[in-house]
């Protein structure tokens, strides 16, 4: 069996701070650099696995051509598919164009021959994460594509070397809290098509739980369910098909994008056991002192694969379904009517990597009503910058529709819920949601939250650090800014959090 990652870093531009590694101390990482983050990835923070990112941005196709050239000596002694791994996330032809479809695949074959050259034993490149992943149809078709270009290839342009591999094994990134309740169908389904297809199961599936796209489309609360039921039905696919299952799990710093951070490795471990790989963007690796983001991998790496998963029993699994269902609506019904104050904000939030026009959860028909949305960090951002976390939105009015039975429920499976509302309000900032209540009443309800938070869960929401003051200081001056002005600010509130969003 190959080595399971437990730590995946990504190209998720929410970092506040330049990376330790520019000398020019430029927070922007251009796509010329991301070759070398790869290695320093690798090199010296110690993390197993580097997401190599083709949806919706720009990739540079030769980047195995350039590790190999320019770091030979560290792959020789590191070699990917064997101690490192460098994964394709594909972009997904349902919602693009499949013009880098085609491209990330050729340079996947070509891959394998400049691996075999060199003498490497293993192709580097074998696995690839499909967005958006809805059907076991989708994945299917990502399946046979790259066999029949392998066979083209092998057959029309492969001459004294050996053919090349026609397989690629498939991590499927299911985004909406919908898609994610139905993660056990989903995985039965695919193996089904699978066997049929290879006349085998697969060795294993990864399959990988986005936090924070379905975090911006239906709340937090509702995610955290989510994810934990996907967990659940994950493992016991798992159970009933003997086939192992490694779940990913795409996590930002913030709370709202999944509470990952240096600070709070021992939290999240035992909030979430069961889970193999977890994602450290960049604000993970750049916003934090260096050696505390080296000691927070090695953790995670050492310990994350030895929990064990919890498993739902079917009311339980129900009954956070209906929960979940019900925190979405009040969620959505209070961002339908709040988010378009926030349109100059969005926009002035600094741009951190080389990215098209977003493709992802929003781009086919998840809106808000009329309101069209920014990326899930950009949004996250825009929010923590007025100094109203949106972890709050629908929080308390859901908690005051809980009867004891499903209080009790909820405090057993999000054992972090009162720790990851008071991590977030100590960013809140008073002055700040009443002004807009007199500009829009309807930020009324996100005031209602905080007040039913605070009393059914018994914390006090506001700043408590230095950081924490400053940080109010800062917001209380962004809502009246515009222009560089307002964007300067916005990072200067993101360096005292140590995220972007």
């Amino acid at each position: 069996m190959r080595k399971i990652p437990a730590t995946m870093a990504t190209q998720h531009p929410d970092n506040a701070s330049a990376p330790f590694w520019d000398k020019q101390k430029n927070p922007f990482v251009s796509v010329y650099k991301e070759i070398d983050e790869a290695v320093i990835c690798f090199e010296q923070l110690g993390v197993s696995e580097y997401m190599w990112d083709w949806e919706g941005k720009h990739a540079d196709a030769a980047v195995i051509d350039k590790l190999f050239s320019e770091h030979y000596e560290y792959f020789k002694d590191h070699q990917l598919n064997r101690d490192k791994f460098l994964t394709f996330r594909l972009p997904n032809i349902w919602e693009e164009k499949g013009y880098s479809l085609l491209q990330a695949m050729t340079v996947i074959l070509t891959a394998e021959d400049f691996a075999h050259d060199l003498g490497f034993l293993k192709r580097p490149l074998f696995e690839v994460i499909l967005p958006m992943t809805e059907t076991s149809d989708q994945l299917m078709k990502m399946h046979l594509l790259f066999e029949k270009l392998a066979n083209f290839k092998s057959k029309e342009f492969t001459n004294d070397a050996p053919d090349n591999q026609n397989f690629i094994e498939l991590i499927p990134l299911v985004e909406s809290v919908q898609s994610q309740q139905l993660t056990g169908g989903l995985l039965e389904k695919y193996t089904a098509k699978y066997n049929e297809h290879f006349d085998k199961n697969p060795e294993y599936i990864r399959p990988f739980f986005a936090r924070s796209d379905p975090a911006l489309v239906s709340g937090m609360f509702a995610t955290v369910l989510t994810n934990k039921i996907a967990l659940s039905q994950a493992y016991k696919f798992s159970a009933g098909s003997k086939i192992p299952v490694f779940p990913i799990s795409g996590v930002g710093s913030l709370p709202f994008r999944g509470g990952l951070s240096p600070a709070t490795v021992d939290d999240y471990i035992n909030e979430h056991p069961g889970m193999r790989t977890v994602t450290v963007q960049s604000s993970f690796r750049y916003d934090n002192p260096l050696s505390e983001v080296k000691a927070a991998i090695k953790k995670l790496e050492e310990n994350l694969s030895k929990t064990s998963p919890v498993i739902l029993e079917k009311a339980e699994e129900e009954k956070l379904i209906q929960i979940s269902k019900r925190a979405e609506q009040i969620y959505q019904a209070t961002l339908t009517s709040i988010a378009p104050d926030l349109k100059n904000i969005f926009a002035a939030v600094p741009k951190r990597r080389e990215r098209r026009q977003h493709i992802g959860l929003l781009a086919y028909g998840r809106k808000l009503g009329a309101q069209k949305m920014p990326r899930a960090i950009t949004f996250t951002a825009g929010f923590y910058s007025l100094g109203i976390p949106p972890e709050f939105i629908a929080a308390g009015r859901i908690l005051k529709e809980l009867d004891k039975d499903e209080l009790e429920l909820v405090s057993k499976h999000y054992k972090l819920l009162k720790i990851d509302l008071e991590r977030a309000g100590g960013y809140f900032n008073n002055v700040n949601l009443d002004g807009l209540i007199e500009r829009n009443p309807a930020w009324e309800e996100v005031k209602q939250d905080v007040v039913l938070v605070q009393e059914i869960l018994g914390i006090k929401i506001g700043p408590k650090t230095t950081d924490e003051q400053k940080h109010c200081e800062v917001t209380s001056e962004i809502i009246n800014r515009s222009g560089k002005e307002l964007t300067d600010k916005i990072v200067e509130a993101a360096l005292l959090r140590k995220s972007l969003g």
